[in-house]
């Protein structure tokens, strides 16, 4: 990088000679390509409703692929950032099948893959010695819960009759907490919220998401799962909460293992688990709330 923050190829190329003007890199005040972020979400948006509204079952399908490059992302930056050793093709074997097992065994199926797959992780460990073995099961297993066994409570929502819908509930109120939280911070963010995590996030911006996913969630649960506007306001409410928290535990993860993202696969956005990271926490809720008011 140069004095300026810019990368020094970008000032190597204002100096070489040119028959046009150079492009600008196309980043937004919070730090990101917005185009390419927009475009990216839009397709990964057209793909779930597809999936959903098709082939329901396909649903799962998705949550699987996504989750298997986002474990592979987090195993990368534990590796390179801490040199933490998680055993990559167990976890990723684990996670798939407490997200393929959760359709007809529920609970059940989830817990049970995950306590197979703490199990093979403490063992496999065994090999390596003493030095370093708790921190390594304990990468382990953070990993298997954080990402699979989260992201296996989003399939479950797509399983009972009317799951396209507690899908749309779900993804529509972690997309209006990013979106009301992102204009919001950018146009009016003055106070940090937490400036050693993360220091463009705003008690502003979180107005902005309380006020946009509750209004998303008072229109989604009452016309498309059939709930009361007062459960709207209560899940729209607790998906910002659990959306922010998501988003703030893995800035701290990334400030930790010292990276500044998981992966690079999503224009825009960096890895999958940037996409992910308010996602995987708001998917338990999502299932909780909508398993008490529908």
């Amino acid at each position: 990088m140069s004095a300026s923050g810019l990368p020094e190829s970008y000032g190597a190329a204002m100096d070489a000679p040119r028959s046009g003007p150079t492009p600008v890199p196309r980043i937004s005040r919070a730090g990101r390509d917005l185009p390419a972020a927009i475009a990216v979400g839009l397709a990964l948006g057209a793909a779930i409703l597809v999936s959903l509204f098709v082939v329901r079952q396909a649903f799962i399908g998705l949550v699987a692929a996504a989750i298997a490059v986002a474990t592979w992302e987090l195993v990368g930056a534990l590796r390179r950032g801490g040199g933490i050793r998680v055993p990559l093709v167990l976890v990723l074997a684990g996670g798939q099948a407490m997200i393929w097992l959760s359709w007809p065994f529920g609970l059940q199926g989830i817990f049970v893959a995950f306590a197979i797959t703490a199990l093979a992780c403490v063992v496999w460990r065994l090999r390596g010695g003493a030095a370093g073995y708790l921190r390594d099961v304990t990468g382990s297993l953070f990993t298997a819960a954080y990402v699979p066994m989260f992201a296996a409570f989003a399939a479950m929502l797509a399983v009972p009759a009317d799951g396209a819908g507690r899908v749309v509930c779900f993804i529509l109120a972690v997309v209006a907490s990013d979106t009301g939280g992102y204009a919001a911070g950018v146009l009016r963010g003055r106070h940090p919220m937490a400036p050693s995590i993360s220091p463009r996030k705003s008690w502003e911006g979180f107005g902005g998401s309380l006020l946009a996913g509750v209004g998303v969630g008072v229109l989604t649960i009452t016309y498309l799962v059939d709930g009361q506007p007062w459960q709207g306001v209560l899940f729209g409410a607790a998906i910002v909460c659990t959306a922010t928290i998501g988003d703030l535990v893995e800035s701290m993860i990334k400030r930790d293992l010292g990276v500044k993202d998981m992966g690079w696969l999503l224009p825009g956005h960096g890895g999958m688990m940037e996409r992910l990271d308010s996602m995987l926490p708001s998917a338990v809720v999502s299932w909780l709330l909508l398993t008490l008011f529908v």
